[in-house]
């Protein structure tokens, strides 16, 4: 078959089969089909899903950005928003996606979030999303960014009221916030399903407080709060909190009735208090908690069992603990079996990984690292030729540790030990909740 016939089979299938095609593109994608033919070019109009990204204009091949290039990408998808908005067709009033991902720049962001509002106040939206970068995600920034890009977001948001007015899901990073900032912003996102905030603190030492009607996943990841206390979230139901900088009781939490899936993660130094779970995450009964050390000291303490305990982990199914540092005893983890009558698997990584770990020893002591017996497993990432890891590799040794630790605990759990080896391929130092 020549091409022109080609062309003519896939122009002469129906609008639904086309859009259906077309949903599955971005929107620079979706907007080249414009020049197929003048059929082509009423398609982008219709979309049910629009999804931008500004990464998308960077050359093929290039993962990097510069403030020029930066300034261009930007730019252009400013552009696309503008034309994928204005020709939008009326009679099409729902949307089922509309996700937009672009850098904090001034006047750029504000002409995304005014055709997004107006987008907003003329079609049903379902799901909206904005993932809202800033160049500190591409070179060492210092505090001074941080409240530059914290300004000029605040700027953005009281800007465009009616584009986060109909958000459901907000990812921000790098940003420091002002007093009230925070709580002004889940204020107006009345309909936000989920938030994320990478690196985004409101000054030193300070109190993060979330209370929301609507917000049902929350990601805390590496920001400089000394407390985050969890008021009153009646539909959160996920919660991955990374990275506290608190020595002790960096979390609260309050009335968070469908709290089921808990993601924990921390370099623990030496100064660090271990953290109780029975308190850590009392008042909620999770089903499945992901425990996370990146290859550093054990942040965990061991606990008997108690009301308290047992009440926590009551409706516990799923348990991963992740890179648990090479070396430990691992029977200290026993105590999780207890308490969990309805538990089905306890995954265990073991892995010192070095391409995520401060290996510089003066660097280690300067920040009040533990101390290490020595650094071994790595992944192809960290060197061509690693040693070998002392962790039991062989399936007959696994299941003798897994008799061992399990010695004298009545559990119909199934006990999975990851390590290096099994992770290698993909480079993935976790398992996911299932």
């Amino acid at each position: 078959m020549e091409d022109g016939n080609r062309e003519d089979v896939l122009s002469n299938l129906p609008d639904h089969i086309l859009l259906t095609i077309l949903d599955r593109l971005n929107v620079r994608d979706a907007a080249r089909t414009c020049v197929l033919s003048r059929r082509w070019q009423q398609l982008p109009a219709m979309l049910s899903q629009i999804k931008l990204d500004v990464l998308d204009f960077l050359p093929e091949g290039t993962t990097a950005c510069y403030e020029r290039e930066i300034v261009r990408i930007n730019g252009a998808a400013v552009e696309a928003t503008k034309s994928i908005m204005s020709r939008r067709d009326p009679s099409r009033n729902t949307i089922h996606l509309l996700s937009m991902k672009f850098f904090l720049r001034d006047n750029d962001t504000i002409s995304i979030g005014h055709a997004v509002g107006q987008i907003m106040a003329t079609h049903k939206v379902e799901t909206a999303q904005f993932a809202i970068l800033t160049e500190a995600h591409y070179s060492r920034r210092g505090d001074d960014d941080l409240v530059y890009y914290g300004r000029n977001f605040m700027l953005f948001f009281e800007a465009c009221p009616g584009a986060f007015g109909g958000l459901t899901r907000l990812k921000l990073q790098d940003l420091r916030f002002g007093k009230s900032d925070i709580c002004n912003v889940l204020l107006t996102c009345k309909q936000l399903k989920h938030l994320r905030m990478f690196n985004c603190n409101s000054g030193v030492w300070t109190t993060l407080q979330v209370e929301h009607l609507e917000l049902g996943e929350l990601e805390i990841v590496n920001c400089s709060f000394r407390k985050v206390v969890l008021i009153s979230l009646p539909k959160l139901t996920q919660m991955a909190f990374h990275g506290w900088i608190a020595f002790q009781d960096p979390l609260s939490v309050g009335d968070v009735p469908l709290l089921e899936t808990v993601d924990l993660t921390n370099v623990c130094l030496s100064s660090h208090k271990m953290v109780k779970l029975s308190e850590f995450l009392g008042g909620t009964s999770v089903r499945n908690l992901r425990l996370g050390f990146e290859s550093e000291k054990i942040w965990v303490q061991p606990e008997h069992l108690t009301r308290q305990l047992a009440a926590v982990f009551c409706q516990l199914t799923f348990v991963h603990m992740a890179e648990i540092p090479e070396g430990y005893d691992l029977s200290w983890s026993l105590f999780i079996l207890e308490p969990a009558p309805n538990l089905k698997e306890l995954y265990l990584t073991v892995w010192d990984h070095l391409c995520t770990m401060e290996t510089d020893r003066e660097k280690r002591r300067a920040l009040s690292y533990s101390i290490r017996k020595g650094l071994r497993l790595a992944c192809e990432m960290c060197r061509d030729n690693p040693p070998p890891s002392s962790f039991p590799f062989a399936e007959t040794k696994k299941l003798l540790v897994e008799k061992i630790i399990t010695s004298g605990i009545d559990s119909a759990a199934s006990i999975h030990f990851l390590s290096g080896e099994a992770i290698w391929a993909s480079h993935v130092a976790k398992k996911n909740f299932p």
